[in-house]
């Protein structure tokens, strides 16, 4: 062969090389729609962009990227979509805000025909779907202090929020399924009564819990033989301001709640006896026999005296640090290989 028609050949091989190497690239970055309420993106409504996503499309992510403002939506990601990202222009200034609550009258009938409003549609976002993130943006119900009013409902698996904030008054975030999986990292939460409840299994890392008047900050349901409820690692649980003086870290919704502190702060509204047994439940009696309330490394105020915690809580020595890592709690979820693919 010619030099000049080996060097054809060659240029050839490279320039088709150089195109699956880009169509790869292009496939392996994550498809990109665009809300902004003036109108300059695809979409104006958060809801109608999650509306335009193909169902069932595997490991091809989609990234909804929301711009500033306040969005007064009440939306749902449906369990037919996966791998979805919400990404907010930053958490401050990009809302979604809703404010059904328990009890109010709604315009139409929800899925089961009713148009009484309970805690569990009470919800401004939803999210049915698994794989999925939410990062950089405040959620919030604004039905105030009227009873149980949901912001944000997580009932699929593998849903990690970044950098987000979490606001309400009674059961702001609820984990709904037993089987589900979440991680919050660097999050602020805040509500007054089991402003973060239900089966599911979460670990919050540096989060910040606000506690909006005296109360309880948890009431987990964990499912019998479910190995992990909740852990929070190295959070801070603070008062919103002076008035509130007397808070417990839990109580247990259902007999098996599980919720672990390791190397925690506690503010000085966190009573000396930590945590409370929910008595009265005629149902489920005596809670306090088969909880799993535990400390590990616990620091600040609320932790000053940790002899006067109720008797049926534990502290947790050293070697149980490991126990409660990332890895362990989420199992077969690589939470980190996720949100590394997923910021790519």
């Amino acid at each position: 062969m010619k030099r000049i028609d080996m060097i054809k050949v060659l240029a050839a091989y490279l320039l088709v090389s150089l195109l699956l190497l880009g169509s790869e690239l292009r496939a392996a970055s994550p498809e990109v729609i665009t809300v902004d309420q003036q109108g300059k993106g695809d979409f104006t409504s958060i809801q109608a962009a999650v509306n335009a996503v193909r169902a069932f499309r595997g490991h091809y992510a989609v990234r909804i990227w929301i711009r500033k403002g306040t969005y007064h939506e009440k939306v749902v990601i449906p369990a037919y979509l996966e791998n979805i990202q919400l990404v907010g222009e930053d958490a401050v200034s990009t809302k979604i805000v809703f404010d059904d609550y328990a009890g109010k009258v709604a315009s139409c009938p929800d899925e089961t025909g009713q148009t009484k409003l309970g805690t569990f549609s009470s919800y401004t976002l939803l999210v049915r779907a698994s794989r999925v993130l939410i990062k950089d943006l405040t959620i919030e119900n604004a039905a105030g202090p009227v009873g149980q009013a949901v912001a944000l409902h997580l009932e699929g698996d593998q849903i990690a929020l970044v950098n987000c904030h979490l606001m309400g008054f009674q059961d702001t975030l609820y984990l709904g399924k037993s089987s589900g999986r979440s991680y919050f990292s660097n999050c602020n939460i805040s509500g007054t009564t089991d402003f973060i409840f239900g089966p599911g299994t979460a670990f919050f890392a540096a989060c910040k819990l606000i506690s909006l008047r005296n109360s309880y900050v948890t009431a987990a349901s964990t499912a019998q033989g479910q190995r992990y409820g909740y852990v929070f690692d190295r959070c801070d649980f603070v008062a919103a301001d002076e008035s509130v003086n007397k808070v417990f870290l839990g109580r247990p919704w259902r007999p098996y709640a599980k919720t672990v502190l390791v190397d925690c702060h506690l503010g000085g509204h966190i009573v000396p006896e930590g945590w409370n047994e929910w008595k009265g439940d005629k149902m489920f009696p005596d809670k306090d026999k088969t909880v799993f309330y535990a400390e590990l490394g616990s620091k600040g105020a609320g932790a000053a005296d940790l002899a006067r915690r109720v008797t049926w809580s534990h502290q947790l020595s050293a070697n149980k640090r490991s126990m409660y890592s990332l890895d362990k709690v989420m199992d077969d979820w690589n939470v980190k290989l996720m949100l590394n693919e997923m910021e790519k």
